[in-house]
């Protein structure tokens, strides 16, 4: 039986990372990887351009997690700007795009990927080997010994990558219930005819929550920023849970303000002077000042009016639902897309570790990292350093001497 100071079981962002911090003080490092290659996700995120971080500064950034009383010290201990140089060490250089976010200047996650596999050196690597049971002494598949173990499998979603409701039954944790993050979400109406036009700069809303961001319609639904983080709240929001049931039937309504900048009242005003000084302006026409060209005759359709209408022409009970559409666009949503759930929301109970190691309170010398935690951000870069900061803090507790 081969024997270790430390295992870290899982290959993503948050195993790597630990890793490679706990080689730096102890003698003998294995990690265990059930895929034949390492970082299948990371490979994945930002289209294959890896959003890595996002550079806001850590106080503020803190602010976009709901779990940030328990990250706070993972995210000190190895900021955003830590990570960047623990890269720009080995001379990759990165670029800074919109809100913060961050990609290396190759546009290529798989030079992320390169990096982390460089610094492994001094790691030991065990491939194809997907671990099933753990004994109270730390053996391994009845193969491995170790002194302590750290787990970063991951969470549920993206099953390709080796990601799946299975790897929590190692954890020997409470868990948090298990839901998708994330996610686009399906429609009950067929948006083939509109599926490629993105509306930018709306504002999506479920229930009492809003996210402004632009969102990109698909063949089966709503997708793109805006929809992607409101997914999160309303996955919260209903009552479900992975572990014991994988079919989710919901349905309910997301509605999308497609012109922010005016209120009702302000859109009113407007109107009532425009259709009188623009009179002769055919309606399609007219709404070009509000909507994506490509978007005006599906919104005409679903409202019910009729875009060769002259402004002059429209009465009362159609500016008013105009105006009622053009602020309160509603969809029905039957389902998550969630082959293409980008996180997982839930998972090991945080009330059971401690946040200033990642070591477990329940049993000593098992350590935390990444997704199979209970944490999970906005998207831009928030998750990816909730991997890197957590799987740093993991294996610098773990081989601390």
């Amino acid at each position: 039986m081969e024997e270790y100071d430390i295992a870290v079981i899982g290959g993503g962002p948050a195993g790597i990372m630990a890793a490679i911090i706990a080689s730096r003080n102890s003698s003998s490092v294995i990690l265990l990887e059930k895929n034949q290659d390492l970082g299948r996700k990371l490979l994945m995120t930002g289209g294959g351009r890896c959003n890595i971080t996002n550079l806001k500064p850590i106080k503020k950034l803190l602010n976009f997690y709901p779990q940030k009383n328990f990250l706070k010290h993972s995210l000190f201990s190895f900021t955003n700007e830590m990570l960047l140089s623990f890269f720009e060490d080995k001379g990759l250089d990165f670029i800074e795009e919109d809100d913060n976010r961050i990609f290396p200047r190759t546009e290529k996650s798989s030079d992320i990927l390169k990096v982390l596999i460089d610094y492994l050196d001094d790691v030991v690597i065990s491939y194809n080997f997907e671990v099933k049971t753990i004994t109270e002494d730390f053996i391994i598949n009845d193969k491995i010994k170790a002194n302590k173990i750290i787990i970063a499998t991951g969470g549920a979603t993206y099953p390709q990558t080796g990601c799946n409701i299975e790897n929590y039954s190692i954890t020997s944790h409470p868990l948090t219930d298990i839901k998708y993050g994330l996610v686009p979400l399906i429609t009950k109406k067929d948006l083939s005819s509109i599926a490629g036009i993105t509306l930018y700069d709306v504002v999506v809303s479920y229930k009492k929550s809003k996210v402004k961001g632009n969102v990109l319609f698909s063949h089966v639904g709503l997708t793109g920023p805006g929809i992607i983080n409101l997914s999160n709240e309303i996955s919260q929001g209903l009552t479900y849970n992975l572990l014991d049931d994988k079919s989710l039937d919901v349905n309910f309504e997301v509605a999308i303000d497609l012109y922010p900048n005016l209120t009702r009242e302000q859109l009113n005003e407007k109107f009532n002077a425009d259709f009188q000084l623009k009179g002769k302006i055919m309606l399609k026409n007219y709404l070009k000042l509000f909507l994506t060209n490509n978007f005006i005759d599906f919104f005409l359709k679903e409202s019910n009016l009729d875009g060769e209408t002259q402004l002059s022409r429209i009465d009362k009970k159609s500016k008013n639902r105009l105006i009622e559409n053009l602020k309160r666009f509603t969809f029905e949503i039957t389902g998550f897309n969630e082959n293409l759930s980008k996180v997982t929301i839930g998972g090991v109970d945080l009330d059971n570790v401690n946040p200033k190691t990642m070591e477990s309170t329940i049993i000593p010398n098992l350590y935390f990292a990444g997704e199979v935690l209970d944490l999970h951000g906005p998207t831009g870069g928030y998750n990816l350093q909730i991997a890197f900061s957590t799987g740093y803090l993991a294996g610098f507790s773990a081989s601390e001497k």
